[in-house]
């Protein structure tokens, strides 16, 4: 199977900050330490049955006050086809903003940015000068990568109503909207969530992450979660992928995808390789 992994973060601690990997940070997961150390493209092996055809590198806290010089080290160091998601700040002065955007589009793996959501959302989305800013990226009609957890009603509804103007951003939600896949099955009120998030303009899902819930997920769940996803957003706007390497907090890289691919879901190379292909313009 030909793969496109569309989240992964790669690390190179003697140059970046990265400030939340540091023991003393924010999240303070016990097992975090596992993660504390430089990775590169050599780490992403697969077995002989897939082949890593490209990956989307989604910004890790490289520097977010200067978010191009992450992807000028990438575009030095990669040999493999790969697309860049940059970090970005929403609420930024416009013209700070522009500049920004400005040195980031001159890069040839930039297909967008990530502001990560998560609980300032109300903050952030309600910010004076967010509204302008997506402006920007909606002219552009870059990617922006939607990150918060779907299980809060009151953040998805804000959510949804802020983002509808931007007819010509491509939303990507994040690790599947932290689904909890322990509660899958009785969870009703997440997917009317992930019903109500689908309604955007122009949105595909990531399912990945499952680990941020729980470090235990079993794949028997995954598949129900996956087929959920295909139900909402149709299956053209479904992705696997690994959020490497903090995948590897429950499986290694090379034994998640084994595990996906036993999946037997009947969209796999839309899955696998297809949607990523074509939504992070390969």
């Amino acid at each position: 199977m030909k793969i496109i992994d569309p989240h992964i973060h790669l690390f190179d601690l003697s140059k970046g900050e990265y400030g939340w990997l540091k023991p003393e940070n924010q999240p303070n997961w016990p097992d975090k330490s596992r993660i504390f150390r430089s990775f590169s493209e050599e780490d992403l092996t697969l077995g002989m049955s897939n082949t890593l055809a490209g990956f989307v590198h989604i910004e890790a806290g490289f520097d977010n006050n200067a978010p191009w010089r992450e992807i000028e080290w990438l575009e030095r160091i990669c040999q493999k086809p790969f697309k860049s998601i940059a970090a970005i700040d929403l609420t930024l002065p416009p013209a700070s903003f522009k500049h920004q955007v400005s040195k980031l589009k001159v890069l040839n793996s930039v297909v967008g940015v990530r502001h990560i959501l998560d609980d300032d959302l109300p903050a952030i989305l309600s910010h004076q000068n967010t509204a302008i800013n997506l402006l920007t990226l909606d002219n552009l009609g870059w990617i922006f990568e939607l990150q918060f957890d779907l299980n809060n009603t009151d953040f998805t509804l804000l959510c949804v109503d802020k983002l509808t103007p931007f007819n010509n951003i491509k939303f990507t939600l994040n690790h599947c909207g932290f689904i909890n896949l322990s509660h899958s099955e009785i969870n009703s009120q997440f997917y009317q969530n992930l019903i109500s998030v689908s309604q955007l303009p122009n949105i595909a899902v990531k399912c990945s992450g499952w680990e941020m819930i729980d470090r235990a997920y079993g794949f028997a769940d995954v598949h129900f979660a996956v087929l959920k996803c295909i139900d909402i957003f149709g299956p053209k706007k479904v992705m696997y992928a690994s959020n490497f390497p903090l995948c590897t907090f429950s499986y290694g890289y090379q034994q998640y995808w084994q595990e996906l691919n036993k999946l037997n879901i009947v969209h796999a190379q839309a899955l696998f390789h297809d949607n990523a292909h074509t939504w992070y313009q390969f």
